[in-house]
């Protein structure tokens, strides 16, 4: 440690030794010449800004990563920071310095401290008419160094800095020292909020520095409101100031300075800092406790409203934009402290006013402007204060505010309006981007605004829609037209409007509107959808809308909206569709075989035709059915006769992609809530046979003809699954037909390539079959077939296959949720199964490890039940438990521990004897399962464990801290949100 106090000789004194640029270079003998090791970190950092091959970049990097942490870092620091050397190699040794400081406080010796202080003093004073970036660094170094040492060892730091540098003998000119000084001061608190101190010394430092801002605060109101500090030392004032009061000062102790920083918005040079340090103060969450220094704050913000209108008129937006973030600032973070001062009801109502103004603000977000999103949330914040108000007071802010309310209605639709057709055209996509998302954040607004007005809102948005349209006096803009109609849009989609007694007004109105524009026809058909649950209740509506669907279908450039529309329809108002049902179909079906609608468009609208379906007699299902997909079947019957390659393939996995999507809901029969347990009922079908088996077995010999020519391709090979896979999962106990034939399908494509997809869908047959007599037969034929398959390919390494493990995994946990008798069979060889699932604890795939660790969940209660379960566990459950320690020791990530913990849970409450015996044994050896435990701390913690039987959670909490001991992070800021 002596050693940092040593100087190098002069630069050119000794050649550099050749430098092997490897992490063991840095670990050499610490008595290594000093001036060798700063040769060696001057040559990393040249290869690591001038040489051109990134790889050499690299490994400089990394060398130069280990050598900061280094012991030689306390040599080297100061040797980089000479004068001879550039900005970049100095800030090196800046930086250096500072991670000694703030990672390895505990190596320095108490008797040493004064003299790295005195050192950095000596090195800011010199830096302050040098380097910024050397300096701040240097000041970053000092101020850990300070936070270190407060409050016992060096009780005035903050009071010790300012004497320092007002200092009259320093070498540095006097501005020089107050920017140096300014600089120190600033990093401080933010070195503090970073800092990895312990959090008892955290509570320390933080009243030892909220002390020290006494020394600090005087000095800054003299620089600021002295007229000769320059403007430079000001702008450093406020950014001091600013950094200080995020240490929640008192707000009244801030008052003067905050009244300096109001004074300096009028400077240009300052305002960006001065809008900084008063956003800063007003929002301390501590603040609102000092309710007179916030009245008297009002007035001053008030008085900005001329430089807001003098801004917004010379569209100067950094000004308007500051202003309005100081507004809403002192609205939003203390909206209900204001109001709570009934007295002064008028000149909170202006501070009101003045953020409408800033909602309100003219010009298009975010080419003209991009102010008015800051103010949407403080909104939503004071109308809960309003609300939340007992009845009395309630009903007196309601009635200043109702009108405020309706007003901010009218803005916002104002500011959702589209801009002329010509303007919007040169808008880039990211504009128009973000000018979507601030309407969705209206949309949001105008929402939540619906609590506090009502029905009127609707009644009001009505009106004016209705005089729009009514009105002959003079054309309207259809922008205009398209704002009301999606305030209505907004509030429909999430507010039930069934009651409502404008809503068939405005589906009368809807036919009216001349659409001439694609954003207009677009927010028609979104705010149809949005009424389709009213449609449901007044069916007798339905054709004043469907046509207007319908047509919109053939248009390209209102996919989304007009199918997601027809869907929403389709699927809330089926029962009341049969009369239009032929229509719908067909205008389907011309669209689909014209290819109008991108691949996930497609998807949606055969999902519609499947609700619409469902609600007709089975023969018009079947004729139905007939005509909307026997073109596709034709297409894929071409299709399997030719040779596989890329085109055919897309074609394939569109058509299986379809006829699943019309299958997901093609449903005959309703399903009802079973309350007595988990499981679904369903009504008997009483037409016969369910159409979807019925088509099913028509194109199963097609499917697997498709199949034998891709079945190497995963992507063709899950789109055949997730037909089968959509259909038992709509279909449940309808399916039962199918389950033979589908088995044996599934046992032909698992045996030739196994793919996940095909394991998920067996895990859905033995959900919703395997515990049916009927169908146990060709289940546990299934069952046993691909457990088989699986284990072969453990045999041969399943590292390339996660997906199959994971899905493998999954599988045999329902299985033994479902039908634990799979189990029992003589052909399942569990002690594979067993020491497989272990194996598969090990892989670094996060989902894998927890289906891993699902499947032992399940596996571990049937010990007693199951008799080779029980065998299996007996004899190779020591196995498991040295993963899950391994694991725990390190092995596995540690959002991963509560899934060990349940294994370790379950181990405990099914296994007690034996695990009591194993975990002793286990944790035996020396370094196991970490170097960094005792066998103390292993002690403690399996009796922790073995003594929990009931309390799962505190298991889990159990397992965290053991792993942080065995990572070597207990107790460190690593851990503070673990």
């Amino acid at each position: 440690m002596d050693r940092r106090e040593e100087q190098p000789g002069a630069a050119g004194a000794g050649a550099a030794p050749a430098l092997d640029f490897t992490v063991e270079n840095v670990e050499k003998d610490p008595g290594w010449p000093a001036p060798a090791q700063s040769c060696a970190v001057l040559q990393a950092l040249h290869q690591l800004y001038y040489d051109p091959n990134i790889e050499n970049k690299n490994l400089a990097q990394k060398w130069l990563m280990q050598a900061q942490v280094s012991p030689q870092a306390w040599h080297f620091s100061w040797q980089l920071l000479q004068p001879d050397k550039v900005p970049e190699i100095q800030y090196f040794g800046a930086s250096a310095l500072h991670i000694k400081i703030s990672r390895y406080w505990s190596d320095i010796p108490t008797d040493q401290y004064e003299s790295l202080k005195a050192q950095l003093f000596t090195q800011i004073t010199r830096f302050a008419s040098g380097s910024k970036i050397v300096l701040t660094r240097l000041c970053v170094a000092l101020a850990s160094l300070a936070l270190s040492m407060m409050p016992d060892a060096w009780p005035c730091a903050v009071a010790d800095m300012v004497r320092l540098f007002q200092a009259e003998d320093s070498p540095v000119d006097g501005q020089g020292r107050c920017l140096a000084l300014l600089e120190l001061l600033t990093v401080l608190p933010e070195e503090f909020q970073t800092s990895r101190l312990p959090q008892y010394r955290k509570g320390l430092v933080r009243a030892s520095l909220a002390v020290e801002c006494g020394a600090v605060f005087p000095l800054l109101e003299q620089l600021l409101q002295q007229p000769s500090s320059p403007s430079c030392v000001r702008q450093k004032v406020l950014k001091c100031f600013s950094s200080w009061v995020q240490l929640e000062v008192p707000l009244q102790d801030c008052e003067a300075l905050i009244q300096a920083a109001f004074a300096a918005l009028q400077d240009s040079e300052l305002f960006d800092s001065s809008v900084e340090a008063i956003v800063n103060a007003i929002s301390q969450p501590d603040a609102q406790r000092y309710v007179n220094t916030l009245l008297k704050l009002i007035p001053l913000v008030l008085g900005l409203q001329e430089q807001l209108r003098q801004a917004v008129q010379n569209g100067d937006m950094e000004t308007s934009h500051g202003i309005c973030r100081i507004a809403v600032a002192l609205g939003e973070n203390h909206s209900r402290a204001l109001l709570d001062q009934v007295e002064h009801w008028q000149s909170f109502l202006a501070l009101v006013n003045m953020i409408m103004f800033c909602t309100g603000i003219p010009g298009h977000y975010p080419v003209n402007e991009t102010t008015s999103s800051l103010t949407l949330t403080f909104w939503y914040t004071l109308q809960d204060d309003i609300l939340s108000f007992e009845a009395e007071k309630q009903a007196v802010y309601q009635q200043v505010y109702r009108p405020v309310y309706f007003q901010l209605v009218d803005v916002l639709l104002h500011k959702a309006q589209f801009p002329p057709d010509e303007e919007y055209g040169f808008w880039s996509s990211d504009e128009k981007e973000q000018f979507r998302i601030y309407r969705v954040d209206i949309s949001d607004t105008l929402m939540y605004v619906y609590e506090m007005l009502g029905a009127e809102l609707l009644s009001n948005l009505y009106d004016k829609l209705g005089r729009l349209l009514t009105s002959s006096e003079e054309p309207y803009s259809w922008q205009h037209t398209e704002a009301l109609l999606y305030g209505f849009q907004s509030i429909a989609e999430t507010i039930d409007v069934n009651y409502s007694d404008v809503v068939p007004g405005l589906i009368g109105l809807i036919p009216r509107i001349s659409i001439s524009n694609v954003q207009l026809a677009d927010t028609v058909m979104f705010t149809i959808g949005a009424l389709s649950e009213w449609l449901a209740d007044h069916p007798v509506m339905i054709n004043s809308v469907l046509p207007l669907v319908l047509h919109a279908l053939g248009n390209p450039e209102l996919s989304v909206s007009s199918v997601s529309t027809l869907k929403k329809i389709c699927r809330e108002c089926k029962y009341d569709l049969p009369p239009y049902a032929a229509n719908i179909v067909a205008v389907s079906q011309d669209v689909l075989m014209k290819q109008i609608h991108k691949t996930s468009q497609c998807m949606w609208l055969m999902q519609a035709l499947g609700f619409l379906l469902s609600a007709l007699q089975v023969e018009e299902i079947l004729k139905n059915l007939h005509s909307l997909i026997s073109p596709y079947i034709q297409q894929l019957e071409k299709l399997a006769e030719e040779i596989p390659n890329p085109s055919n393939k897309l074609a394939i996995v569109h058509i299986l992609g379809l006829l699943s999507n019309l299958f997901t809901t093609l449903d005959v029969s309703h399903h009802e809530d079973d309350h007595e347990g988990s499981e679904l009922r369903k009504l008997p079908v009483p037409q016969g046979p369910n159409p979807v088996v019925v088509v099913l077995q028509q194109v199963f010999q097609l499917i697997q003809k498709v199949l034998s020519k891709w079945l190497n391709d995963a992507q063709v090979v899950e789109a055949v699954c997730a037909i089968f896979e959509k259909s038992v999962k709509t279909l449940l106990d309808d399916f039962a037909p199918m389950v033979p034939q589908l088995c044996e399908m599934l046992g032909r494509m698992y045996s030739t390539i196994p793919q996940a997809s095909a394991l998920d869908l067996t895990r859905q047959l033995v959900h919703i079959f395997a515990h049916e007599p009927a169908h146990f037969p060709p289940i546990e034929a299934l069952f046993l077939l691909v457990t088989s398959v699986t284990l072969t390919l453990f045999q041969q390494g399943p590292r390339d296959h996660p997906d199959i493990v994971d899905s493998f995994m999954q599988l045999l946990a329902q299985a033994l949720k479902r039908k634990p008798d799979l189990f029992l069979c003589e052909r399942l060889d569990v002690k594979a199964v067993f020491q497989c699932a272990v194996l598969a604890l090990k892989f670094p795939e996060a989902p894998t490890v927890k289906a891993s660790c699902g499947f032992f969940t399940e596996l571990l209660p049937r010990c007693g039940e199951v008799e080779p379960v029980g065998k299996v566990v007996q004899e190779d459950g020591r196995m498991l438990l040295i993963a899950v320690l391994e694991a725990i020791g390190g092995q596995a990530s540690r959002s991963l521990m509560d899934c060990f913990a349940d294994i370790l849970f379950a181990l405990n409450k099914h296994c007690f004897s034996l695990l009591s015996m194993w975990i002793k044994e286990a944790l035996q050896p020396p370094g196991f399962p970490s170097a960094r435990l005792s066998p103390e701390q292993k002690d403690t913690f399996s009796q922790q464990i073995l003594r929990e039987r009931v309390n799962k959670r505190r298991v889990k909490e159990m397992v965290k801290e053991f792993t942080l001991l065995c990572r070597g992070l207990h107790g460190t800021d690593y851990t503070a949100d673990y």
